[in-house]
This record gives structure tokens, C-alpha cells and sequence, in this order.
């Protein structure tokens, strides 16, 4: 059976829920087999461990650290040579995304981006022009380099120690644009946006007061994300705006407290699995996409659904 490539893109040493993802994808195709591109290897094996993974390639060294997605597509596009796998698969972050524009310009090869599905065939799916079209797509030339999106499959839970090969990188001047300083993102007690498998997002309607949204949130041990009104606003860091021009979510859950459901708006969250909409007025656009909408308040209604949580827990 062929390799399929999936890249462990991890976060201060922490493998994301979006790798399992993939590696559940990647055994639609064939085996899978993950390529660590870091530094921190030895904590990163045993995290893989619950995955559908068969072989874990390790691409050791400091300059994935000091020379970052450089070094990491100019890593990767090696062990493509040598792999010669049927496809890459990477997640549909900012990061994931420009890996993988690099890694498909070294290898000769097409990319297709933000897909929400791919199958055997490789055929990949993507949600585009804000939810309105589907499209299904293949590479045409090279080895296929897919970037897939957090939350479009369930996690295959996987058992058994895969095998580790180490691979020694050789790397050039091309991709050696040296980062100065790194600044991990400021954590808090809630899960990363486009990680969380539940989001309730505030829009001009809390009038700046995230309070409820937050409580909610954090009843549901959910993500918070923020409209683009609230954001320019200053209401909330820009970092949790969701939409066209900021992040993309698609979790099981998705609650829209307060916004009206602009197609930007629409076109980052109408991929979710289950939508409930919260909103005053009973003609906003986001009761077109939503599978349950409340027609009311959102000071009124938050507050009676996070009541109504504390006291099943």
C-alpha cells in the first residue's frame, strides 16, 4: 500500500487534535506515515500513539526552530523525494497553508487548499465563495499537497507504536530566512479558536460586553470568537474574529450570540455541524444558516442557558 504523508505542525511541544485528524483522512488513501520537522522529537513520538498512524519519519534538528517554515517545506519536500508518497496531507492554518505553498513550488506539484474532505480517490472537497458552492478537485500534476481544515472529520482512535526513521535534512540557502524573535500566543483556559469542537461568538449585539458570551463559553469549555464588528470596535482582540478576512472554524458546535450573519461573517463558520443563532431581530441573515435560531436578547437568553447548564452538571 503507498505512504501517505501527513505533518506533525505542532505547538510548544503539544500535538494538535487537527494531526489525528489527518492521519484519519490519510487511511482513506493508504498507509500513513507522519514527518516530525523539529527539534522536539523525542516529546512529540509519543503523543502520535493513539493515532492511525503506521510510521513516524523524524527530521531532527534546530533550524526547523531558527529558520521555521523554510526549513520545515525544504525538510518535507526531501523526504517527499525519497517517500514518493500519493499525497501530502497538511492542516489549513496560516502556517499549514504557506508550508504548503512552499513544499508544492520545491517539488513541482499542485496544491489544493482549505478542503473540509478528501476521499480515496483523492479527490478533494472544498466549501468556497462563503459556504454558497462546493468543489471537488484533483491534482493534476506531481504529488498531491492537500491542506485540510480543523474539525471536518472525527478523530480515528489508533493503538500500537508505529516505527520511527530518522531522516537527515541537507539544507541550502534557499529557505534560510532567519527568525529573530518568537512570541507564543498568550493561552488562557479555553481551547485555540479553530481547535475548539465548540465556539460562541459575540457580534455588535453585546454592545462590547462579552460577559455572557464568555460564561457560556466556559460552561461549555468552548473557544470564543468575535464578529468583525466587534473586533474593529475593540470589543475583542482581532486574533478571535472569525470570517473572511480572519479565522476560518468549523467545530460541532457553533453559537452565534448577537450578530446578524453578514456573508463574511457566514463564510468562516458556515461549515460547522450544528449552528444556533441568537439575535433580536427575527429577519437577520444568520437565521438563514442556522439550525436552531432564538429570536430574543442575547442578555436574557445566554444568562437562562447557562443556568440551565450548571444545574445538569
Amino acid at each position: 500500500m503507498s505512504a501517505v504523508l501527513i505533518l506533525v505542525d505542532h505547538v510548544g511541544g503539544v500535538v494538535p487534535r487537527s494531526v489525528g485528524e489527518l492521519a484519519t483522512f490519510g487511511k482513506r488513501i493508504g498507509e500513513v506515515t507522519a514527518v516530525i520537522c523539529s527539534s522536539q522529537s523525542a516529546a512529540l513520538i509519543p503523543q502520535l500513539s493513539s493515532f492511525a498512524i503506521n510510521t513516524v519519519i523524524v527530521c531532527d534538528g534546530v533550524e526547523f526552530e531558527k529558520y521555521s517554515v523554510g526549513a520545515t517545506a525544504q525538510g518535507l519536500s526531501q523526504v517527499v523525494a525519497k517517500v514518493n508518497p500519493t499525497a501530502v496531507l497538511i492542516t489549513s492554518s496560516a502556517r499549514g497553508k504557506e508550508i504548503a505553498g512552499r513544499l508544492a513550488v520545491r517539488c513541482d506539484s499542485g496544491l489544493i487548499t482549505d478542503a473540509i474532505d478528501i476521499d480515496s480517490t483523492l479527490t478533494a472537497t472544498q466549501s468556497v465563495f462563503g459556504g454558497s458552492t462546493t468543489v471537488h478537485s484533483l491534482v493534476g500534476h506531481g504529488t498531491p499537497i492537500v491542506t485540510l481544515r480543523s474539525n471536518s472529520i472525527e478523530v480515528e482512535v489508533g493503538s500500537g507504536t508505529p516505527t520511527v526513521e530518522n531522516f537527515s535534512v541537507t539544507f541550502d540557502g534557499a529557505d534560510k530566512a532567519v527568525v529573530t524573535s518568537v512570541e507564543p500566543a498568550v493561552k488562557g483556559g479555553r481551547p485555540e479558536l479553530t481547535e475548539a469542537s465548540i465556539v460562541v461568538s459575540g457580534g455588535r449585539g453585546t454592545d462590547g460586553n462579552f460577559a455572557p458570551v464568555e460564561e457560556l463559553a466556559d460552561i461549555l469549555g468552548a473557544a470564543v470568537g468575535a464578529s468583525r464588528a466587534a473586533t474593529d470596535a475593540g470589543w475583542y482582540p482581532h486574533s478571535h474574529q472569525v470570517g473572511q478576512t480572519g479565522k476560518t472554524v468549523s467545530p460541532q458546535l457553533y453559537v452565534a450570540s448577537g450578530i446578524s450573519g453578514a456573508i463574511q461573517h457566514r463564510a468562516g463558520m458556515q461549515t460547522s455541524k450544528t449552528i444556533v443563532a441568537i439575535n433580536k431581530d427575527p429577519e437577520a441573515p444568520i437565521f438563514d444558516v442556522a439550525d436552531f435560531g432564538v429570536v430574543g436578547d442575547l442578555f436574557a437568553v445566554l444568562p437562562q442557558a447557562s443556568a440551565a447548564l450548571k444545574e445538569i452538571q
